[in-house]
């Protein structure tokens, strides 16, 4: 479990910021459970999903995801991550490989893992809803926004403690919304 609730570069927990925002979410809070829903909902309603805003700068640290307000899914599942280890919650990332709509193109959608002592490990999206995208926190079922609907979507089962270094690099060369739905980061399914 030590591995996910690590500081690092990109879950930059450490950071005075997340630090006093992952404080300010658990404030009154009296499980781990209630925490998670709170950090989440932040995520989720409170930072804007830079593909559906058309928002600039690009972000991939969790602290300039809390900073800029804005982040596309991956770099949400960063600053999620990071409030819940700031607040001592196990918590991961993991990703699912979804078609492009109207595009012939696939791509990883990033979202969370987070151990819940009750539940487990317990897999929510915070991207942020939409018409017709929807994401909810309720464990122990989960209410992830897409379903899989092309024979080469994928639920990829690890979890990971840090960012995959393909997105990592497609959220820090990219300089505009239009330059990351250029090189959406994919993995090709065997």
């Amino acid at each position: 479990m030590q591995h996910y609730l690590v500081s690092s570069e990109y879950i930059d927990w450490k950071h005075p910021l997340v630090m006093a925002k992952a404080a300010e979410l658990a404030s009154g809070c009296l499980t781990d459970e209630a925490v998670a829903k709170c950090c989440f909902d932040f995520v989720r309603d409170s930072i804007k999903h830079s593909g559906d805003y058309r928002l600039n700068p690009i972000t991939c640290k969790a602290s300039e995801v809390l900073i800029h307000g804005t982040g596309f899914c991956c770099a949400k599942s960063h600053l999620l991550a990071a409030l819940l280890r700031a607040n001592a919650i196990p918590a991961g990332l993991c990703y699912r490989r979804l078609k492009v709509a109207d595009d012939s193109r696939y791509y990883l959608h990033g979202l969370n893992a987070v151990y819940l002592k009750q539940h487990g490990w317990y897999r929510v999206d915070a991207r942020g809803n939409k018409i017709g995208v929807t994401a909810a926190f309720c464990p122990p079922i989960e209410k992830l926004p897409y379903p899989m609907l092309g024979a080469l979507e994928r639920n990829f089962s690890e979890i990971w403690a840090e960012p995959l270094p393909m997105v990592v690099n497609v959220l820090t060369q990219s300089k505009t919304v239009e330059q990351v739905f250029e090189n959406l980061p994919d993995v090709e399914v065997i």
